[in-house]
């Protein structure tokens, strides 16, 4: 875990207990089941507070107050997600959010446009501090797309609502493309993050 690399102790939550138990080991890390409302971590002992495309899922006003209450001074808050990638290929790039935006996106939860804004349209009632503009530059083949695709939320709604896969759909829908762009391509996950001081 990058954070352990950095920090002397890494507070890691989540509600779900299947994903901790999953979680790989590191012996700067002390995982634990809480939800991000009420974490149970001592006042004033964290020096960041981080949370990785989850802000949307939370109750933000609950969760600022934990964030603050656990905040020592000069405590930093950083929230980061990613929204879909990016295609350097046009075309890629045009098939694909046809699949993203019309075959499974009437099946997003709401929640989803905060992501697809970096996070901008969500309360942020903090001083914030200026963000670098990055992201992840990738390669990708079309199994690595198609297992991401399979992830997604709105995938799973489809499932349910229509009992069928939309993945399959999906390779059809980017193989034609793909084959004339080669085996493996590249793209680009763009990060949005927003940074700030939760006590100075």
């Amino acid at each position: 875990m990058p954070l352990a690399e950095h920090f002397a102790v890494v507070h890691a939550t989540d509600v779900a207990p299947e994903q901790i138990a999953a979680a790989k080991s590191h012996p700067r890390v002390r995982y634990s089941v809480a939800t991000a409302e009420r974490h149970g971590l001592p006042d004033q002992s964290m020096d960041l507070v981080t949370v990785a495309q989850a802000l949307h899922w939370f109750d933000v006003t609950a969760f600022y107050a934990e964030a603050v209450r656990v905040a020592r001074p000069g405590a930093l808050l950083a929230v980061w997600t990613y929204p879909r990638p990016r295609f350097v290929d046009a075309e890629l790039d045009r098939r694909f959010f046809t699949f993203y935006s019309q075959v499974v996106g009437p099946y997003w939860p709401p929640e989803r446009r905060h992501v697809e804004e970096g996070y901008k349209t969500l309360p942020f009632p903090f001083e914030e501090l200026e963000a670098p503009e990055f992201g992840f530059e990738l390669d990708w083949n079309l199994d690595q797309l198609a297992g991401y695709a399979s992830s997604w939320s709105a995938t799973a709604r489809y499932r349910l609502a229509l009992g069928s896969d939309p993945v399959p759909l999906l390779r059809e829908l980017m193989e034609p493309a793909w084959l004339a762009a080669g085996a493996s391509v590249p793209l680009r996950m763009p990060i949005g993050l927003r940074v700030g001081r939760l006590r100075s």
